[in-house]
């Protein structure tokens, strides 16, 4: 969901971050993956471009780079318990975010991390989106 959407149903970053531990993280004691930390990024940004290329196949174009900065919180087993989502202002319409949105949810139903651990972790970074040539 969009962060606006997050703050009008009272779900705030602050507390989440509070409950997931960071991915990755400039300090190793604080990262769920230190120890694996170039698997990790890896697999994240494979997964950024899964989701690229999902909307993609469903139609979804952007029609240029359009930058996102994303929120992702994981469960243990890496199923994806909120994706949080911000784009610049004016990069994306009402409608196409509308879309956005459900697309996403789509994806992340049957979606699931490679890497797991034994606690909740999370990811933050921009991403920019485009089209699949």
């Amino acid at each position: 969901m969009s962060l606006s959407m997050a703050n009008q149903q009272g779900i705030s970053t602050a507390t989440l971050d509070g409950m997931y531990k960071s991915g990755v993280h400039s300090n190793p004691d604080s990262a769920v993956f230190n120890e694996s930390q170039n698997e990790y990024i890896k697999a994240y940004y494979s997964m950024l471009q899964d989701i690229n290329s999902y909307l993609n196949t469903n139609s979804f174009r952007w029609g240029g780079s359009t930058r996102c900065y994303n929120r992702i919180y994981f469960k243990e087993d890496g199923t994806i318990e909120y994706f949080i989502y911000d784009f610049e202002d004016g990069d994306i319409s009402t409608e196409r975010q509308d879309e956005f949105d459900q697309l996403l949810n789509e994806f992340i139903v049957d979606y699931k991390f490679p890497l797991s651990k034994d606690l909740k972790f999370s990811q933050c970074s921009p991403a920019n989106y485009r089209d699949v040539l």
